[in-house]
């Protein structure tokens, strides 16, 4: 490894970095006394154009990935999932940056857009990270900037109180976190994921066993924090009440996309360290024939490793849906809604296939879930700015006040609930396909059962939301007025729900090009 390999591998992050410092340059170099639309604009223009940049060199990146100095091991990877989902964190921040027009919770526009920047590149480098120091450099990088980005409204005390105590427990699983990796390297010599997979074959595998189990907990107390899985979620709704609007579409989506990418990465090292890809492991399989109990650690890691999976996507699914019905904050509802879709594909996570099905089928899910959340949130900001709250009774009369958002509404709500021919349906079809074709049995067919069941209950939720926009009376009759562009992007948003429910192949499709080669 050199410097020419690593910036070849981090096109895309280096084209954020240098958008993010043009940004601040632009914006705190010559616009300092323009007016605020001016700045907004611009800043987003050249935060669309640095995210464009990095779209345009994700097939330039040099193939293989990057690799530890005079070894074969990965460090990052490039193509198949990490591709899809470096191509959807992307796509995603530039719907999010759009939000910002029309926004006034803050004069700092140049440096809340290079933030957000900087963030997306902390997601693209734990989506390729294969190494436990670039996972925790690239979630730093994303939390940090997630932090900053909830606490940018400063008029705002929800704002700050969301800030810190979405800090508080950042920084706690952090801790989690690191703690679980510092015993990975301990048990395993290692702080790649691979060689980390192939120490649990080891002779002395069996001696490290209950330690293992202690660092799985701690990992997934860590990473169960970021994707706020229960019972690690306490942050998620007041974080989506109190910070603004755009930021906390960009960490319903953008960091959603990046954490799930991460788990799939893990994911798909365990399942795909003996299958060639990395030269001189394979004659480490031979043990197994002479030596059957270190194998067998191995399958009880993954069997714990499944089961604190399955605890996890149970406990969210159930409790995010049934405490979304209580909530009279639509931001809220959001929030807990959020919670039980991550339950939905962490179910996918525990249930991983060696084939591609089930990454396919999980970044299908969280792209299209990030693309309706946007919208969502979007348009739950156009509420809020005209009647200054996001309550239910906020939106009552909203079809009469505005159509459009009200139409708009409609798909993505119903879409989130999961009604064809809307791209939710899809999404939910696609993964709990995956989740039977591993196990199309017993635990497997009850688990998909309580997950279809839990949408039927997210359906009245959503249905509450829609009841007062489309059917009950307006309590006042003022029109709800939408910024043209934000207005524009959101009938775009609700335009492609409809479209990839409706043509569902597409999005298929191309993802399945990233794995062709592989």
């Amino acid at each position: 490894m050199n410097y020419a390999d690593l910036f070849r591998v981090t096109l895309p992050e280096t084209a954020l970095e240098i958008a993010a410092l043009l940004v601040l340059v632009l914006d705190l170099g010559f616009l300092r006394k323009a007016a605020l639309q001016t700045r907004v604009m611009s800043a987003v223009l050249f935060g669309v154009i640095g995210c464009g940049a990095a779209l345009v060199a994700l097939p330039f990146q040099a193939d293989g990935g990057l690799t530890y100095p005079g070894s074969v091991d990965l460090m990052l990877s490039v193509g198949g999932y990490t591709a899809v989902a470096q191509a959807g964190i992307l796509a995603l921040t530039v719907l999010t940056l759009f939000l910002l027009v029309g926004s006034d919770f803050t004069q700092h526009v140049g440096e809340y857009v290079a933030v957000v920047l900087m963030a997306a590149t902390g997601g693209l480098l734990i989506s390729a990270a294969q190494d436990l120091l670039v996972i925790f450099v690239g979630l730093e990088l994303l939390s940090l900037g997630l932090y900053i980005l909830t606490a940018f409204a400063k008029r705002s005390g929800k704002s700050a109180e969301a800030a810190m105590k979405y800090y508080l427990f950042g920084g706690m699983s952090a801790a989690f976190l690191l703690f679980g990796f510092s015993y990975l390297y301990g048990l395993t010599g290692s702080t790649n994921l691979h060689r980390i997979i192939l120490g649990l074959y080891g002779p002395h595998a069996l001696q490290v066993a209950p330690l293992l189990y202690v660092a799985m907990v701690m990992i997934a107390a860590g990473l169960g924090f970021k994707v706020a899985a229960v019972p690690f979620h306490l942050w998620a709704p007041d974080t989506y009440e109190g910070a603004p609007a755009p930021a906390a579409a960009f960490i319903a989506s953008v960091s959603k996309v990046a954490s799930f990418a991460l788990l799939i990465g893990i994911s798909t090292a365990a399942w795909h360290v003996f299958d060639g890809l990395h030269g001189g492991h394979v004659s480490i399989t031979v043990r197994f024939h002479t030596q059957p109990q270190p194998q067998s650690v191995y399958r009880d890691f993954q069997t714990a490793w499944s089961q604190i999976l399955i605890v996890l996507a149970v406990a969210s699914m159930v409790l995010g849906n049934f405490a979304a019905l209580a909530q009279t904050s639509v931001r809220r509802l959001l929030a807990y809604s959020a919670i039980a879709h991550a339950g939905y594909i962490l179910l996918g996570l525990a249930f991983f296939s060696y084939s591609s099905q089930s990454a396919q089928a999980i970044l299908y899910y969280i792209l299209t879930y990030g693309l309706t959340t946007i919208g969502a949130f979007g348009a739950v900001a156009v509420v809020e700015r005209a009647g200054g709250s996001d309550r239910m009774d906020a939106f009552l009369g909203l079809a009469k006040r505005n159509g459009l958002l009200a139409a708009v509404m409609m798909v993505l709500f119903l879409s989130l609930a999961g009604i064809p021919p809307l791209v939710g349906f899809w999404a939910k079809f696609n993964l709990f396909a995956a989740v039977l074709k591993v196990y199309p049995s017993g635990v497997g067919i009850g688990l998909v059962a309580l997950a279809v069941a839990m949408s039927a209950v997210s359906l009245y939720y959503y249905l509450q939301v829609l009841k007062r926009v489309l059917v009950m009376p307006a309590v006042i009759d003022a029109p709800v007025k939408a910024n043209p562009i934000t207005m524009s992007v959101l009938l775009l948003i609700a335009l492609m729900v409809v479209v990839l429910g409706c043509l569902p192949g597409l999005l298929q499709t191309w993802m399945g090009s990233f794995y062709a080669g592989m």
